[in-house]
């Protein structure tokens, strides 16, 4: 693998390599894992440079945060936190809302620093608009913990057009986490272009469409993939077969799906860091080396003429959490 260089994060973000390492599916919501194997995920992907770790503190009710603060315990300087929060949990693991208040966002980065055993957090953002509290709010809140100390810098996830340049105006944001792959191009059209005039970056999650591009099957009971549109019934075989062009055309250079699909996603732009959901050191090993795949104008072309968005059926998540994403309005 060559080497990489660490990319700014917006205008004015921290530099971070060009892949960023998402822990969320370290517990539980991919089905049943590995601790042990998780920590050494963790420990690969320092040592081979990725110094941006993702998670939120609803996250396996905390169970994410803690095994993070085990796995950076003595190296807290190695890495970068981008710390989500809002999601209300209860007992038995349903969801039963989200909370973007100021007095709750500062209770719920009380207890992050706690489990994660550090000072600061480098990233804070809410997982998605709380449409009961104005976000100049919420922004405004995380200002006031930045000037305290405990936090380096405010993002955003799931938001639109509007909503990013009213936050941008209380506080500078460094980057908007959102949902975009060759098949889940939506950020294209308002979005982008949004962040681009204002210099903030973007961490991209579901580059893999949640393992639809890599092939990769239900995790078993827990697997909430079970539960969405594009992996269910007949959107689910439709889907499969989308992806056999896909899937050939990766053979044919010869790289994996998924590593044609990072690729694609980091062609798209330098302000694009792809945050990988590798939960074993195998699949962090094979999106590493997606770095090396490089692609022509041409390239990228034939790939979405190969698998153009439309081609894939069902939105990305179930109907009543579509109506609660700001990002698609």
């Amino acid at each position: 693998m060559t080497q990489q260089h660490r990319v700014r994060l917006g205008s004015a973000g921290p530099e971070v390599f060009p892949l960023a390492l998402g822990c969320m599916g370290m517990s539980g919501m991919y089905g049943a894992s590995d601790e042990a194997e998780s920590l050494a995920t963790i420990d690969l992907a320092i040592e081979r440079g990725v110094n941006l770790l993702d998670t939120g503190d609803f996250y396996g009710t905390g169970h994410n945060e803690l095994l993070i603060g085990r796995a950076i315990k003595g190296r807290r300087d190695k890495v970068l936190l981008s710390v989500k929060f809002g999601g209300l949990r209860a007992p038995g693991g349903g969801w039963v809302g989200f909370d973007a208040r100021p007095a709750a966002l500062k209770n719920f980065l009380c207890y992050s620093l706690v489990r994660l055993g550090v000072d600061h957090i480098d990233i804070y953002r809410p997982a998605r608009l709380d449409p009961a509290v104005p976000i100049e709010d919420t922004i405004g809140a995380i200002a006031e913990l930045v000037q305290a100390g405990y936090v380096r810098a405010i993002g955003l996830s799931e938001v639109g057009a509007d909503t990013i340049r009213r936050a941008a105006k209380v506080h500078p944001i460094v980057d908007l986490q959102i949902e975009y792959s060759l098949i889940s191009r939506g950020p294209e059209q308002k979005i982008f272009p949004t962040l681009q005039e204002l210099g903030i970056g973007v961490t991209a999650y579901g580059v893999l469409s949640r393992g639809l591009l890599s092939g990769s099957g239900f995790g078993g009971q827990g697997d909430f993939r079970a539960a969405l549109p594009r992996f269910t019934g007949e959107n689910g075989e439709k889907n499969r077969q989308a992806i056999e062009g896909f899937v050939t055309l990766a053979k044919e250079r010869g790289v994996t799906p998924s590593q044609l699909a990072i690729a694609w996603v980091l062609a798209k732009g330098g302000n694009i860091v792809p945050t990988m959901g590798s939960r074993t050191r195998k699949q962090l090993t094979e999106a590493l080396g997606a770095l090396d795949v490089r692609l022509s104008d041409s390239d990228v072309a034939l790939i979405e003429q190969t698998l153009p968005a439309e081609a894939i059926v069902g939105e990305r998540y179930q109907a009543a959490q579509m109506a609660h994403l700001d990002s698609e309005k």
